[in-house]
């Protein structure tokens, strides 16, 4: 089924390990850290859910060009979903969880701050309408806040069934959707009540006032172990409806509201009733949370152990069995020196300390001033670069015979010899798309005055949630002139 999520993308990341004393600065437990796991939040979690299932996900969304942002588009890529974002305008809010055993410790949150209405795309727009089934995730930054986003939504409210799971913080759903699934202190707040009595008056009464506010045609409220109340129906005074849950032993809630979500886009778009779809909708909730939650997902894995991002970006390029630098550069294939491809473990170990892997390619035949700026101007955007670099025979095919001038050994250790190359990979092929799927780089970057969405690398990059970028070409300074120049002097 094409389903489109419509909503603000998180970055969750889940510090597990035990802890078995106390700290003695202060009674705070101590936790022997396993694993580090990052994975898509929010709107992320819940078109990776649906992507899961087997479904056709486009996430319309908008992630910034932080380092968060491009482990998102990564996870995202990786689980199948279709990223269509706007122009980004706020950095990339984490939530960090540090757990011992399945029990949460602690939570700190980064780059939560209000953010402004992000920009919206044709292609977003396009998403909506084609949609056989949506979920709104509104987490309060801003997606649901776009005029063109809305306006897309109430048009296509009457025909597409839409799920709404609001936040305090966000938007009033649109007139006219399927239903709205706030969780119990969503609803009160959002009606402008209080309740200390029984669980299930409260939340009709909640349900039946949202339901006339937002024009909506159903108002199914979560109250957690006890399930939902559905209120639905012109007479919804009389129409509340108790949907009990399975019974579960639940650590953490994390992820149960956005699996609801949507499950029940699917089954309204599979026409089933309202009641049945939301009597399925809980009972998958709930076998989520005894399944271990959103915290066993898969995402994405970093050892607690890695290096720094900083500390990483300085490890040497090749060393052989016994320790020594084995020499100055190595091929894609692993062939070279020990045999093992240490541009691929550079990238691998700054990625996992939560760094930025940059690389850019070429001949680089007779390095020069361009030559040196485009690379400093590519390290600059993150923690390591790593060049992709033609060997002899690919730069004699695509330059001619009396190409290259200088060896592949040589360029390499000249590129090394620049403060700004972390690492340098050759490879024998007319194109670095085999060289790149080593080592997956996050960023993609070549000097030119052209839209890098036009690089002939750009599609490969976005399969791994990987972009291309440019930055400023020099003209005059080329490899064929100073040649020229050298040939002139004799």
């Amino acid at each position: 089924m094409r389903v489109t999520v419509v909503g603000d993308v998180l970055l969750d990341v889940d510090i597990n390990g035990r802890s078995t004393r106390l700290s003695p600065d202060a009674p705070v437990p101590v936790v022997d850290v396993d694993e580090v796991r990052r994975r898509a939040g929010g709107a992320g979690l819940v078109a990776t859910l649906l992507a899961q299932d087997g479904h056709d996900v486009g996430l319309v969304t908008a992630l910034s060009d932080d380092a968060g942002a491009l482990h998102l588009r990564r996870i995202l890529a990786g689980s199948g979903v279709t990223v269509l974002a706007g122009r980004p305008l706020a950095p990339t809010p984490t939530k960090t969880r540090v757990r011992n055993g399945q029990r949460p410790v602690v939570r700190y949150d980064q780059g939560c701050a209000p953010a402004p209405v992000p920009d919206c795309t044709a292609k977003m727009l396009a998403a909506i309408a084609s949609a056989e089934a949506i979920v709104v995730a509104d987490y309060g930054r801003g997606i649901t806040a776009n005029r063109e986003i809305r306006a897309a939504l109430a048009e296509v409210a009457s025909r597409v069934p839409i799920v709404w799971d609001p936040h305090p913080s966000g938007s009033q759903p649109v007139a006219g959707v399927a239903v709205v699934t706030p969780n119990l202190s969503e609803a009160l707040a959002s009606a402008g009540m209080t309740s200390d009595g029984p669980v299930r008056p409260a939340s009709a009464a909640a349900a039946r006032h949202l339901k006339d506010l937002w024009s909506s045609n159903a108002v199914l409220v979560t109250v957690a172990e006890d399930g939902a109340v559905l209120v639905q129906g012109k007479d919804s005074a009389r129409d509340a409806v108790t949907i009990p849950a399975p019974k579960t032993t639940v650590d953490d809630p994390c992820g149960a509201g956005d699996r609801l979500a949507g499950s029940l886009a699917i089954y309204l778009a599979e026409r089933r009733s309202l009641v049945e779809a939301a009597a399925l909708a809980v009972a998958e909730a709930s076998g989520f949370l005894a399944a271990g939650g959103a915290a066993a997902l898969a995402g994405e894995a970093a050892p607690p152990a890695a290096p720094s991002a900083q500390a990483a970006s300085t490890l040497p390029l090749l060393w052989g069995p016994s320790g020594q630098r084995a020499g100055n550069s190595h091929r894609s294939d692993g062939q070279h020196g020990a045999g093992v491809p240490d541009g691929v473990a550079l990238a691998s170990a700054v990625r996992a300390a939560g760094g930025t892997v940059v690389a850019t390619g070429g001949c680089f035949d007779l390095l020069h001033a361009g030559h040196a700026r485009t690379l400093a101007a590519a390290r600059k955007l993150g923690d390591c670069l790593i060049v992709c670099l033609n060997t002899d025979a690919s730069v004699r095919r695509l330059k001619g015979p009396r190409r290259p001038i200088v060896s592949e050994e040589d360029r390499a250790e000249l590129l090394l010899a620049l403060e700004c190359v972390d690492a340098v990979i050759l490879f024998d092929e007319d194109t670095p798309e085999a060289c790149l799927s080593r080592f997956q780089p996050d960023l993609w970057v070549k000097g030119g005055d052209y839209n890098a969405d036009e690089l002939p690398e750009s599609r490969l990059l976005a399969s791994w949630g990987g972009r291309c970028l440019t930055v400023p070409y020099h003209p005059a300074r080329s490899t064929s002139g100073l040649a020229e120049a050298l040939a002139r002097v004799g």
